[in-house]
């Protein structure tokens, strides 16, 4: 059977790749747009949902709301408890995750055809009626503060919070989406309910299910499981701006290694030069071992066991970042391999052949991202959230060796700014001051 379900979804990739399976848009009768992929020979669906709206949207002093209300939930709807909401969901094998980031609130659910109805009736009962039962708000709550206290002590984490804050200050992005302590202690059933009603809206809705349904059968279920949202206000993340400058910020922690976080702004997905600073960075950290960065920091030098870059897009800002970690006695030596080898791609770019070789490589894995319904399910959605058109999947390959190598060298030129690099270091590094 596992044998079948890979051939089988290496077959809906393919089509799709080829332009043999169209990806279906449908519009419900009630107006709510999904894209579907059909593939009855699988008994499964994998829908995914996406709300443009998340964390971020938190009232000033409500930082969590959005979280702990996700987490909730699943924690009993309309006349059912956790324990019977979570009884009622294993009686249908069915299996539902909610998560929130600070842009979106995601929906991913996956049923079997036999128990499709009653297992998006469930959904409904979440996403429509949730109960927000004290005792289940006490108990969530718990998590989450035990969650924010056990980052405290995790130097990842803490590098990662600490760039926030420097980055953005008092703008969402600049804080937790779990909240403060003292924010999470403050929030009440009201808070949940206003976080529901607030993120939950047609407006800023997207649908993509993919497997054993149909786009005229999806389009009819939508409605019946959201049609009765309230549209909303299209309410939308507060702009941002990027305060960090060059330099270095060090954050004292007992460990024998310190970790690192290190980047400056970057460049938004829809910029006409976004190809070729995707394939820059994978040049530079984002090829694993194949990188520049690995070779001259953990090859040729064995500062560390990896490091690694990364373009991180948010609705309101845009970064190019990336991270290490070394022995206390040795990150200040990465950290200056790191900021020479920026230096050079900026001033001298990459090779021809580092070019050629970036692309076969993105061209190559980009099948495997399709290995089954529910990532091509995710992949669909997300698309729809960046604003790509179904075609992006038999072109998008096309746009990465569309870019030159002039094109790619001054793209280097023009992105990477050596003299903004900032690191973030948690840890006890030796011979790294602050800057």
């Amino acid at each position: 059977m596992i044998r079948f379900i890979a051939t089988a979804c290496a077959v809906i990739w393919a089509s799709l790749a080829n332009g043999e399976v169209a990806i279906k848009v449908t519009n419900s009768p009630g107006g709510i747009q999904a894209w579907s992929v059909e593939e009855p020979s699988i008994p499964f669906t994998a829908l995914d949902l996406i709300f443009a709206g998340g964390a971020a949207l938190d009232p000033e002093g409500k930082r969590g709301a959005a979280y702990l209300m996700t987490g909730l939930l699943e924690e009993g709807a309309e006349n059912m408890d956790a324990q019977a909401f979570a009884a009622a969901q294993e009686a249908l094998a069915a299996s539902f995750r909610f998560n929130v980031y600070d842009d979106n609130l995601t929906i991913s659910v996956r049923f079997l055809t036999e128990n499709k109805k009653a297992s998006l009736a469930l959904l409904k009962t979440a996403l429509m009626f949730p109960r927000f039962d004290q005792a289940a708000i006490d108990r969530v709550r718990g998590q989450v503060l035990s969650n924010i206290s056990s980052k405290a002590k995790d130097p990842d984490s803490v590098a990662s919070a600490t760039w926030d804050s420097l980055a953005f200050g008092d703008h969402p992005y600049g804080g937790a989406l779990e909240g403060t302590e003292v924010s999470v202690q403050s929030l009440s059933r009201a808070d949940m309910k206003a976080a529901h009603k607030r993120l939950l809206v047609r407006d800023t809705l997207y649908v993509a299910a993919v497997g054993d349904i149909s786009g005229n059968e999806l389009g009819l279920l939508l409605d019946d499981l959201l049609g009765d949202l309230p549209e909303g206000e299209g309410l939308k993340t507060p702009p941002a701006g990027f305060a960090l400058e060059g330099g270095s910020t060090v954050i004292d922690m007992p460990t024998p290694q310190s970790v690192a976080l290190f980047g400056h702004a970057g460049i938004d997905r829809e910029h006409p030069d976004f190809f070729a600073a995707y394939i820059l960075n994978t040049i530079l950290g984002g090829r694993g071992v194949e990188s520049r960065l690995t070779a001259e920091v953990r090859e040729k030098r064995g500062l560390t066991y990896g490091v690694s870059t990364f373009l991180v897009g948010k609705e309101e800002a845009n970064m190019l970042m990336g991270q290490v970690a070394s022995a206390n006695n040795r990150i200040a030596d990465a950290i200056e391999v790191i900021r020479d080898e920026w230096a050079k791609m900026a001033k001298f770019g990459v090779t021809e052949t580092e070019l050629n070789d970036a692309k076969t490589y993105l061209t190559g894995a980009y099948p495997l991202r399709f290995d089954g319904n529910a990532k091509i399910a995710g992949i669909l959605v997300g698309m729809q959230r960046m604003g790509l058109n179904p075609s992006y999947i038999t072109t998008r390959n096309e746009k990465i060796n569309a870019v030159s190598l002039l094109e790619i060298n001054r793209v280097a030129r023009e992105l990477l700014k050596p003299d903004d690099l900032h690191f973030v270091v948690a840890g006890q590094p030796i011979g790294l001051n602050e800057e």
